[in-house]
């Protein structure tokens, strides 16, 4: 995401955009940021462990319509991919174990599974990694991959301290295979709140082509109160691409564009901040089943209506509340920052940047109960 700002230079790129009327690299931005593909890719045997990480990276339990089965109806050393139903750009994809045969060609391996169409690979075992998948990594770290990890699937009986154990034998692996300060990540597939995944999720997000960090983040399902924290920032920094958008529209003396684009743009921006929150009903429900709890107390927790359902009437509404507002309380501070003839572009990006980063602010909100809600009852 940063690299998108960067290109753009926030607010220099903004006034040089409203100048010039030259809108595309905003326009580009803001469709980079809502349109963001992400293909995941696991290694490993597939059996529970590994259906239920797919599944809980989905937002998913196993009884859920398009979950990831136990039992793969594809062949073993073929590849199965799992669309995320709310976010179709975000693709997990379940592939085969590296054979155990020998000799092993990992680049041959690798060129079967496709491994250089995925963003990043988790490769998972439930004991120590084979010798052949680590192999698999190297020849990734050779190739400059460093978005390869490895993961620890839980078993439901294991203990902190028998993972842990687990955790230093498959250290001692890595490193007698000449992995250089391997990193082996503790995972509970049916609790991605819990133990490891976090860490995993940071060090990703450094990893990764920011806006691919960007796309991962949105799409994931709200595990922690932090990781809402995050989505809201994220959906602010995609605000401000909105709101530049706005004001360079504005600039235009062209009847109405302005209040169409804002609609429908922050329309898009809403709803997309709905589904990546988890507030919609279908969201609320899913993760009700997952922690045992009533749906109906979930789904009280939204305060906001924007939670609720975002509808084109009250994003209409919240705009025009906004520009209300800017009628009647000084904006020499957003005027100051616009080139002079822009005026009227500086009260539409303010209008939207208001409109919308309340909004989102309301919905983080109830995203943070809910999910402290579920978390409490599960803990």
């Amino acid at each position: 995401m940063a690299d998108v700002f960067r290109s753009l230079n926030l607010l220099e790129t903004l006034k040089e955009s409203i100048e010039r009327n030259k809108l595309s690299d905003v326009k580009d931005a803001v469709e980079d940021l809502l349109i963001s593909r992400i293909n995941l890719a696991v290694i490993g045997d597939r059996g529970d462990e590994k259906a239920t990480f797919i599944n809980s990276l989905r937002g998913l339990s196993s009884g859920d319509d398009g979950a990831a089965p136990s039992q793969s109806p594809v062949a073993l050393d073929e590849v199965a991919g799992y669309p995320n139903p709310k976010h179709p750009d975000f693709r997990l994809w379940d592939l085969p174990p590296a054979p155990s045969t020998s000799p092993f060609e990992p680049q041959g391996y690798m060129d079967r599974v496709r491994f250089a169409r995925y963003n990043a690979v988790f490769m998972t075992f439930s004991q120590v990694p084979q010798a052949n998948s680590v192999a698999v990594f190297l020849e990734a770290r050779s190739q400059q991959r460093q978005t390869v990890y490895f993961i620890l699937l839980a078993f439901a009986k294991s203990t902190e301290k028998n993972l842990e154990q687990m955790r230093k034998a498959s250290l001692e692996v890595l490193t007698s295979q000449g992995v250089a300060l391997p990193k082996v990540y503790l995972v509970r597939p049916w609790a991605l709140e819990k133990l490891d995944f976090p860490a995993l999720l940071e060090d990703m997000g450094r990893d990764l082509p920011e806006i691919r960090a960007h796309a991962l983040l949105l799409a994931l399902p709200t595990l922690t109160s932090n990781l809402v924290t995050q989505k809201k920032e994220a959906f602010k920094a995609l605000i401000w691409a909105a709101a530049s958008l706005s004001g360079g529209v504005s600039a235009i003396p062209v009847p109405f564009v302005a209040s169409m684009v804002d609609c429908s743009v922050a329309l898009r921006i809403l709803s997309k901040a709905q589904l990546s929150l988890c507030l919609n009903d279908e969201s609320a429900e899913q993760l009700a089943r997952q922690r045992g709890l009533d749906p109906t107390t979930l789904k009280a927790l939204r305060t906001c209506v924007l939670s609720v359902e975002v509808t084109r009437g009250e994003v209409k509404r919240r705009l025009a509340a906004a520009e209300t507002d800017l009628a009647t309380v000084s904006s020499k501070l957003v005027e100051m920052a616009m080139p002079r003839h822009a005026r009227s572009a500086s009260r539409s990006f303010a209008a939207m940047l208001q409109a919308l980063n309340g909004a989102i602010d309301e919905m983080a909100a109830d995203a943070e109960k809910i999910v402290d809600a579920a978390i409490g009852e599960g803990k």
